[in-house]
């Protein structure tokens, strides 16, 4: 069958599983057609990636009677999630890969593509991520054929006579504007940038600190990318000459502006795969000198970090980080590093990011033993080999100077129970 995805007749079965791609490859048309008649979604079991900030999905709008899964949480999802109809789904990339091969079996699987080339083959272009795994273990395939999706070389690609299901589509992908330059995220970079040497192999986030690290290790060269999804960044690292022409650089998703989608079109270098290959925290293992950088909302003066609350409220998930950190801390030469401001604006004003413990209202995404150095604007906490006490002085150190002594009153506190 093949139509426009503005014009989808019944595609779905009540009762049925369904998986949904999330970042640029989100099929925008089959979520909107889906929030816009809530019958179209009666008993559907969704189960996506959407990502918070790059994807925006109405869980509310469906049928009372479909069920949304994801690994990434967002605020909009908390009350849905009251009602049952959102299931937040705590698992890193790599539990999700494993979900997937033991688990989960789609009915339905939908993957967003490129045009096919002269052999009749697509690209599944932008992001691949748990995309093919999916698509081989569902019972019928779905391939969203949009005229906007770029054919990467080294992106996975399959036949189109391959799939069940033929739509086509003109709507823009999804994307991610990043962040402005400046103020304390330069800081930071530029100490993190401090632990980076000649032939590193990188992993960096999305956001305003990972987009200045990118840009304060410009002068490195034989750097090697293996991330999970990688944004505009990656441009000047190739512009710059700083990237390893030799490494097969690999990423699970790229997203960000038009621009990077162009340019990601016209490269050669970073291949974009799945899940599977790019968060095996075995693979990251054996890549010698491998660094993660990753960012909290908080850390504790034990070295634990909170990916995912903010006042109590759940508003964000840690994705593959905990897999990044993990691969890192056993690789030979390795690092672990979580990068974060020192301070945030609370509704009571400034506060601190650093904090005693982490207490009921926070989670621990990635725990202290994965944690090698944090890093603020006030510089670096080198964890490694120190002790309990030392690991709390090194993070004091680096906390805002109006909370230090504060942070020392309630570590003293928590010594005489420990």
């Amino acid at each position: 069958m093949a139509c426009a995805a503005s014009g989808i007749p019944g595609l779905f079965e009540t009762g049925e599983r369904v998986f949904v791609p999330g970042s640029a490859s989100a099929p925008v048309d089959i979520l909107k057609w889906l929030e816009e008649v809530p019958e179209r979604s009666a008993g559907l079991e969704l189960t996506t990636t959407l990502i918070a900030g790059i994807n925006r999905f109405d869980v509310a709008r469906l049928h009372p009677t479909a069920r949304t899964a994801g690994n990434f949480m967002q605020s909009d999802f908390r009350e849905p999630q009251r009602q049952g109809r959102f299931r937040y789904l705590p698992i890193t990339y790599a539990g999700f890969v494993r979900y997937v091969r033991e688990i989960y079996q789609p009915d339905a699987a939908i993957a967003v593509v490129s045009p096919p080339n002269a052999a009749g083959e697509v690209s599944l272009g932008l992001s691949v991520e748990m995309t093919a795994l999916c698509l081989a273990r569902a019972r019928r395939t779905i391939a969203v054929v949009n005229s906007r999706m770029p054919f990467l070389a080294r992106s996975e690609r399959l036949p189109l006579s391959s799939f069940d299901v033929v739509l086509h589509s003109d709507t823009e992908l999804p994307t991610y504007g990043g962040a402005s330059q400046g103020g304390d995220a330069e800081t930071i970079a530029s100490h993190v940038a401090s632990l980076v040497d000649d032939g590193a192999a990188l992993q960096v986030g999305l956001g305003k600190v990972p987009d200045a690290i990118l840009r304060a290790v410009l002068d490195r060269r034989r750097l090697r990318i293996h991330s999970g999804i990688v944004s505009d960044g990656v441009i000047g690292l190739a512009q710059a000459g700083a990237l390893d022409s030799g490494f097969p650089h690999a990423v699970c998703g790229i997203v960000g502006t038009r621009r990077l989608y162009d340019w990601a079109e016209s490269q050669d270098l970073i291949r974009v795969q799945g899940c599977d290959q790019t968060h095996d925290p075995a693979r990251i293992a054996g890549i010698d000198g491998f660094i993660a950088i990753n960012s909290a909302l908080t850390v504790d003066l034990f070295g634990q970090c909170d990916l995912e609350t903010a006042a109590g409220r759940t508003v964000s998930s840690f994705g593959g980080a905990p897999d990044f950190a993990r691969g890192a801390r056993n690789s030979r030469g390795g690092l672990s590093i979580v990068a974060l401001p020192a301070t945030y604006l609370s509704p009571a004003g400034v506060a601190s990011r650093v904090v005693p413990r982490l207490g009921p209202e926070n989670m621990v995404s990635i725990a202290r033993y994965d944690v090698d150095v944090v890093a603020t604007e006030y510089g670096l906490a080198d964890l490694r080999g120190r002790s309990v006490y030392e690991r709390a002085e090194a993070l004091i150190d680096v906390a805002a100077p109006e909370f230090r002594a504060e942070l020392r009153d309630r570590w003293a506190e928590i010594l005489e129970r420990i």
